[in-house]
């Protein structure tokens, strides 16, 4: 067995000591600078659904012969911000140690990519990893979802927890790179890297590394142990 399936089949159990970048980079500042960009990221995804329930609410003040019309985009919107923010609750929130009330994860991501222009594929294989785990793939999901501007397809895979992102301008930039791998400075970050920055946090936590590779029409993420 090597040692990235050892780290997997021990789940929440790691008792790996952190190297010193690990220990350098999760920080006070880094992790006052990485909340508050995902607090407003989270923040600009609930805009859109909500902004649409206030619309509905004022078509069925407005005018009667809209009702129809009003309720079905007040029940589209909510069901939208509701399923966001469940799912959001699960990548950013979720600590470890315990079991998920409600949906699971996998249940999670296709309600999040349902009538988008992202098609979302989550493997058996990763669906059956300790939840940990898991939450380093529901953000790694958010990373594709970025590097798909015009949509595609995210397909989730367990052999080394690794994301596929395919599509015709698939494209991963070089500033999400440096974030993916923790080397961009907390300070530099932006909404647009924070999320790669974040998700190269959780997989040092598990004692990995985020690789990246992209090539046309594909980009991948990888997990890869760190060495001993």
């Amino acid at each position: 067995m090597d040692r990235f399936t050892s780290i997997l089949t021990r789940g929440g159990d790691q008792t790996f000591a952190a190297s010193p970048r690990r220990g350098a980079v999760i920080s006070g500042v880094a992790d006052t600078r990485v909340s508050a960009l995902l607090c407003a990221r989270l923040c600009h995804e609930l805009s859109g659904p909500i902004a649409a329930i206030n619309n509905g609410v004022e078509l069925l003040a407005d005018d009667a012969d809209f009702a129809r019309v009003a309720v079905e985009l007040v029940g589209d919107s909510a069901r939208q911000a509701s399923d966001r923010l469940q799912f959001y609750r699960f990548a950013y929130g979720f600590a470890g140690g315990g079991a998920v009330a409600g949906a699971g994860p996998r249940e999670l991501s296709g309600r999040f990519f349902d009538g988008s222009r992202i098609t979302c594929e989550y493997g058996e294989s990763v669906a059956v990893l300790p939840l940990d785990w898991q939450k380093l793939a529901c953000n790694l999901l958010l990373v594709g979802a970025e590097a798909l501007p015009r949509g595609g397809r995210l397909v989730l895979a367990a052999a080394n927890l690794e994301l596929e992102a395919t599509g015709e301008t698939a494209v991963l930039s070089s500033e999400a790179m440096a974030a993916l791998t923790l080397v961009t400075p907390a300070d530099a970050l932006t909404s647009r890297t924070a999320q790669a920055y974040f998700a190269g946090l959780l997989a040092a936590s598990l004692g990995c590394r985020l690789v990246g590779s992209a090539e046309l029409r594909r980009v991948r993420v990888t997990a890869v142990a760190l060495a001993d």
